[in-house]
């Protein structure tokens, strides 16, 4: 106990009781602490600039790149239109790649990859040859410099065309070609530097070698393919190229739509109407760059192909009457100088689906023909007589004539200051028949539909009369033949449709309303004939004709998937008026063809089984207003009770007797055609 206290006696009660070693602790602890204070500030004022544009210049950035587009199938689940694919060479473009860099790795690539240089321009040639620094140094100093870094870079440019590439060697050309391709894509976006025909070697070599070119890679590209036949492609349409690039009339709203300058789009027909439908979901590529140089790409979405496209039309059926179509044609064309081809539509008269669009162009100049089956829809004819059912019917909507009483005499229109018009069979007069609106039709009488029209214009005709009508009667007659689709637009599911020509419809053109009442006027397209008759067939309704039935998707295996959507029938008017209306009509088309009378235009059709209806006609035409010819065309329509298929027919520029039957020959072979592929 004494020690105890003696102890704690000598304590000074000022001094720490923390040992000695743990105080040294401490020292150390804020040394080091100071120390790393130190570092960190040597940092954020010495490097602290250089860290920040580090961190900035790392990104993550999603690419995109485009898929396979739809493909188009026939009303049998043929492949129409499909794609092929091609092993291509690609370059995917870094952030603020330098030019000086793309000179290197086009320069490279060249030594393992042949490319077409046939449209490589002297600017291109120039651009590459100035991303070489060296050769931009020495081109530097033969130019005026300038402030502005364009302007001197111009000037550069020019200098470069004037001087140094006319030497150029086809290795230089081939780096050129790749360097323009490369240079003209953009930032994170992925390009096509070949994208057909690489061969083995070139992609072994690449390769072999692609660590050492940034941004090359092997990858797939698609081009069109037509496995069954070209007889549509102008219909189909086409899709640009990599070197046409997007459309320039329409490059602003494109890009907006998230496509690149070199994808490919539907730029013509089926193809463009149909693009929002074809081009598919592009995929989806994360990029993770440095310095604007890509270190990593991680694919996050593989994309989906376009949907594809249900055709109304059979590939075969449509094969073969485009191929009579293209015969007929030539052989018309051996005897008739100035025959300009020949078309031919086939529908459905109750659902407005096509079956067939065939078209022949003739160039008068050499004899060639070839497929034009968008002449269907875009060229239009004066067609003659097969506008005459329209005639009868709009005479009986506007009262001139009934049903029951429809009785006129076929006889020549002599009107004052004019030569006689008459119909084919009664030039002279010695042949005035006695005829009803059905009969008028079997003999395709011309003077009973310009009575008709005369009616329909409040005159009384007497011979020799000056023909006193107001022009009010072209808008009249205009009006029962648009409610058929004569001289409107069908409505069909393509771009580029014409509506057909009307002629001046002044007084002084007053006694044209005679010509357009027969047929010899205005003009019109074939599809419009054909839904002119499918309307006259199917009791009223004017129905838009339709090539596209069908929206599906693709299966995994690219099949053609489960449909989307169902084009249905689009009825754009119906021609309200009794039954006994159409069936005068009706009769003077079965009377065409079967009908009793020596006079009848169709009896060449009269073989043919199931029963058919009928309206031909000829029109009277001109070549450079000078040279006489003949437009032969045809409407008709199968069975006759029961109307499952529609044909219109058209050649134009006859000049040659012995080919006045061409319409009816390509008919009797579309019918034959249709019933062997259409029997079920």
């Amino acid at each position: 106990m004494k020690l105890f206290k003696k102890v704690t006696a000598n304590r000074d009660p000022n001094k720490s009781h923390i040992p000695f070693r743990l105080n040294f602790l401490f020292f150390i602890v804020f040394l080091l602490f100071a120390a790393l204070i130190g570092q960190l500030a040597y940092l954020q004022v010495d490097y602290g600039g250089k860290f920040a544009t580090e961190v900035n210049s790392a990104n993550n950035t999603t690419a995109t790149a485009s898929v396979q587009r739809g493909s188009v199938y026939d009303s049998t689940g043929r492949v129409m239109v499909g794609n092929k694919s091609h092993q291509a060479i690609q370059y995917t473009k870094g952030l603020n790649v330098a030019s000086t860099k793309m000179y290197s790795i086009a320069t490279k690539l060249g030594d393992y990859l042949t490319v077409p240089t046939d449209t490589l321009t002297d600017r291109n040639k120039a651009d590459y040859y100035l991303s070489n620094a060296k050769n931009l140094k020495a081109v530097a100093k033969h130019v005026k410099t300038s402030s502005d870094a364009n302007v001197l870079y111009d000037r550069e440019v020019s200098y470069t065309m004037d001087h140094l590439i006319d030497g150029f060697s086809a290795r230089q050309k081939n780096a050129a070609e790749i360097y323009a391709k490369m240079s003209g894509a953009y930032s994170l976006s992925t390009v096509n530097i070949k994208a057909t025909g690489v061969t083995s070697t070139e992609l072994a070599e690449i390769g072999e070698h692609q660590s050492q070119m940034p941004g090359i890679k092997v990858g797939t590209s698609w081009t069109r393919s037509y496995p069954n036949g070209t007889s549509l492609s102008s219909v189909l349409g086409t899709v640009t190229t990599e070197k046409q690039g997007l459309p320039s009339d329409n490059i602003k709203t494109l890009l907006a739509e998230g496509y690149s300058r070199d994808d490919s789009v539907g730029q013509s027909q089926l193809e463009k109407q149909y693009e929002n439908v074809l081009r598919g979901t592009k995929s989806q590529t994360e990029v993770k760059t440095q310095d604007g140089v890509i270190k990593k790409e991680i694919k996050k979405y593989g994309g989906q192909k376009g949907d594809n496209v249900g055709l109304t039309i059979n590939a075969k059926f449509q094969e073969k009457v485009q191929s009579i179509i293209m015969s007929e044609a030539k052989s018309a064309g051996s005897g008739n100088s100035y025959s300009v081809g020949g078309y031919a539509v086939v529908l459905n008269p109750t659902t407005g689906a096509v079956y067939a669009l065939a078209g022949a162009n003739r160039d008068i100049k050499t004899g060639k023909v070839t497929e034009n089956a968008l002449g269907t829809i875009n060229q239009s004819f004066v067609m003659g007589s097969v506008v005459k059912g329209a005639t009868v019917m709009g005479a009986l909507q506007s009262g001139v004539i009934t049903p029951t009483n429809s009785a006129l005499t076929d006889t020549p229109i002599k009107l004052k200051g004019t030569a006689a018009k008459t119909s084919w069979f009664n030039k002279s007069g010695g042949t005035s028949l006695a005829l009803d609106a059905s009969t008028a039709m079997e003999v395709s009488s011309n003077s009973y539909m310009m009575q008709l029209a005369m009616k329909e214009g409040g005159f009384t005709y007497g011979s020799g009369k000056a023909l006193d009508m107001p022009t009010s009667i072209f808008s009249k007659l205009r009006g029962y033949f648009n409610q058929f689709g004569l001289g409107v637009s069908t409505g069909i599911d393509l771009p580029g449709e014409a509506t057909g020509y009307e002629g001046t419809a002044d007084q002084a053109h007053i006694g044209n309303a005679l010509d357009l009442s027969f047929g010899n006027y205005d003009s019109y397209t074939t599809i419009q004939v054909a839904q002119y008759i499918a309307t006259m067939a199917n009791g009223g309704q004017r129905i838009a004709p339709h090539v596209v039935s069908s929206i599906t998707g693709t299966n995994a295996d690219g099949s053609q998937g489960k449909t989307k959507v169902n084009v249905g029938t689009r009825v754009l008017n119906t021609i309200d008026v009794p039954s006994s209306y159409f069936d005068v009509v009706h009769t003077g088309y079965y009377d065409v063809v079967h009908g009793s009378s020596q006079y009848k235009t169709g009896s060449k059709l009269a073989s043919l089984s199931p029963t058919v209806a009928a309206k031909s006609g000829t029109a009277e035409t001109f070549y450079n207003a000078s040279t006489p010819t003949e437009t032969l065309s045809l409407a008709t329509y199968a069975p006759y009770k029961n109307p499952k298929v529609a044909i219109a027919i058209v050649f134009p520029g006859m000049n040659n007797s012995t080919t006045s039957v061409v319409n009816f020959d390509t008919a009797t072979q579309i019918y034959k055609a249709f019933w062997k592929y259409y029997s079920k």
